[in-house]
């Protein structure tokens, strides 16, 4: 579940902004939207969604307006404000070290980054991603000889460590391949 209080809060807040940034959504939908972008890693349940909204409604960056409801109640559409969209915008451009390095704060990020105005501005988010991924890391590392040396799938015979591992290993390789070629293409408009 989300952390209402932390990064995790953050991480909701800017899936928040940016699925309102494209256009008005009633509570529920926007909470399906952002199950789906999110929640198959961390389930969101509407005592963070709802006061995650509220936060962004005081701080000026969402507004909310009341239609009928056909059978029930009335519903309330969200809606981002000029301010909303440019604290989006400020979160996408300074997306700090855990948006680049979690993955899951990564792909939120990723979501929304077409939101910049500026290829300029998505190359440098993109460029921090690049520079992340190609320090050697890993899941594992050999600390011996006064250091630590990341370990790659070939230095185990357990099955498991090697696939965590292999896996890992061709996601880097595919996404590296994919901001190399992304960058260059943001660099030629």
């Amino acid at each position: 579940m989300y952390d209402a209080r932390g990064e995790d809060a953050q991480v909701l807040e800017l899936a928040i902004l940016g699925f309102l940034y494209e256009q008005p959504l009633h509570g529920y939908e926007l909470k399906r939207r952002v199950a789906h972008l999110t929640g198959h890693v961390r389930p969101i349940a509407d005592g963070t969604l709802y006061p995650a909204i509220k936060r962004l409604e005081r701080a000026g960056w969402l507004g909310r307006r009341t239609e009928p409801g056909s059978r029930a109640a009335p519903r309330h559409t969200l809606t981002l404000t000029d301010e909303g969209r440019e604290e989006l915008r400020r979160r996408l451009r300074e997306a700090d070290d855990v948006d680049i390095s979690d993955e899951n704060r990564w792909f939120t990020v990723l979501a929304f980054l077409r939101h910049l105005r500026a290829p300029a501005e998505q190359a440098d988010v993109l460029r921090r991603r690049l520079t992340f991924l190609q320090e050697p890391s890993s899941f594992f590392y050999d600390y011996g000889s006064g250091g630590e040396r990341p370990l790659g799938p070939e230095a185990f015979d357990d099955p498991f460590r090697r696939g965590v591992l292999t896996i890992a290993r061709a996601a880097s390789e595919a996404e590296l391949s994919w901001l190399t070629r992304t960058l260059e293409d943001l660099e030629t408009r």
